[in-house]
């Protein structure tokens, strides 16, 4: 898909009378993001590093929304050394893989270790491949449950801790359904299940596991089209939000991203009667929230790599983070942030948050981990949608395949 050029500000100029090239001439970055969903947060953000920075103009080059057809289009750039490409935002999965590929600027020189030490743990490690760093986190995400307080104060519950005592008490809330996620056959799925297997004790590399089959198992079992409908087998983000905040759900498991969409009257109609709360664990196990977020790299092969520097260090900074948590509600993976009081009087739940993605658990940390999502998310998809499928032959055949994939690389190296 061709990205959308967003120019803000003027294009390469010279500046004053009779100035030199090299020290006038102002600066144009190109910087690939996806395509905005709050345009003027953005249009603000740029207004502010314009003006601290009037040497440097930033072109958005929007991709698309989906983060998949996002990677594809960024890999093709990068892949052909386009060097127009200056900075770009990145998945938290796909450090590793562009770093490998020699895509990536290592950073480790101008990223300080005090700096570093600022963001979440999960963040840094997240864009670190073998010693060195190759991005700066710019907002986080982990898997959270939103329930219907009114639902369980009726009741007299308190939120489930279990997987369990969540089946339990959503057979006793009066929803239509008790459970929505996001099952359908993409990324989305990958993280819905890394937080039952591990919770179960299990690991996403090692599918055959007897524990990681039992999660999926119960999964199957216990949620598909008995708490949640059938079709939330084709359910990504919106269609699982959409449920929930018509009323239809009891539960569901999102991202922080959608408190501020279930609390605004105008698009939920169970504004005010929402909880959050961490993810239930299984008996004897602990919760867990798959770790999610975005950062900014910067091209190896940019024309302009202390401006794009600039750009990422101030996009990624306290003021920049402080804005769009307060702006569009993303969450700051910057951990000071969570004491700051604007920022906390715009987003409540924050409060809860904090210790969830001190702990939120990445995905596996490979350069071809694309590939071992595409198995993961075949196992998962045909697993869940066959009420009679064998489960433990399916687990096999996609920890072969993580396997044979695994030895190519390594035979590569």
């Amino acid at each position: 898909m061709r990205a959308m050029r967003w120019v803000i500000g003027a294009a390469v100029l010279l500046v004053g009378c009779g100035g030199t090239p090299d020290r006038d001439r102002v600066i144009q970055l190109h910087v690939l993001v996806w395509k905005a969903n709050n345009p003027h947060a953005w249009d603000e953000a740029l207004r502010r590093f314009h003006a601290a920075h009037p040497g440097i103009r930033v072109v958005l080059e929007e991709g698309p929304n989906s983060s998949t057809q996002l990677h594809d289009l960024l890999a093709q750039k990068l892949r052909n050394r386009d060097t127009s490409l200056d900075a770009f935002l990145m998945d938290v999965v796909w450090p590793p893989e562009f770093a490998a590929a020699g895509w990536t600027l290592p950073l480790d020189n101008r990223f300080s270790e005090e700096d570093r030490s600022r963001f979440f743990p999960g963040c840094m490690s997240a864009v670190t491949y073998e010693g060195a760093i190759h991005g700066v986190p710019f907002f986080t995400d982990s898997g959270v449950l939103y329930y219907r307080r009114d639902l369980l104060a009726a009741r007299g519950f308190d939120p489930p801790r279990t997987w369990n005592e969540l089946v339990e008490q959503a057979g006793k809330l009066g929803a239509r359904w008790g459970f929505s996620g996001q099952f359908r056959q993409y990324e989305g799925l990958v993280c819905n299940m890394l937080e039952f297997v591990h919770a179960h004790g299990g690991d996403l590399m090692h599918p055959s596991s007897p524990v990681a089959v039992e999660a999926v198992r119960f999964v199957r079992d216990r949620i598909i089209g008995t708490l949640a409908p059938r079709g939330v087998l084709t359910y990504q983000e919106q269609e699982s939000l959409d449920l929930f905040k018509s009323g239809g759900a009891a539960f569901l498991r999102s991202w922080p991203y959608a408190w501020t969409i279930l609390e605004d009257p105008a698009h939920s109609e169970v504004a005010g009667r929402v909880g959050i709360a961490r993810l239930p664990a299984f008996e004897g196990g602990r919760s867990v929230s798959t770790l999610g977020g975005w950062s900014f790299g910067i091209h190896r092969h940019s024309r302009h790599p202390d401006e794009a520097w600039a750009f990422v260090r101030f996009m990624t900074g306290p003021e920049m983070q402080r804005h769009f948590a307060i702006r569009v509600g993303k969450a700051p993976a910057r951990r000071e942030l969570y004491a700051d009081p604007a920022v906390l009087e715009a987003n409540p739940h924050f409060a809860e948050l904090r210790p969830v993605f001190e702990t939120a658990t990445p995905r596996p940390r490979s350069p071809i981990y694309p590939r071992i999502s595409h198995i993961l998310q075949r196992y998962f998809h045909q697993a869940l949608s066959d009420p009679e499928s064998a489960i433990e032959e399916l687990a096999r055949t996609a920890e072969e395949q993580i396997e044979g994939e695994m030895a190519r690389i390594a035979a590569a190296e």
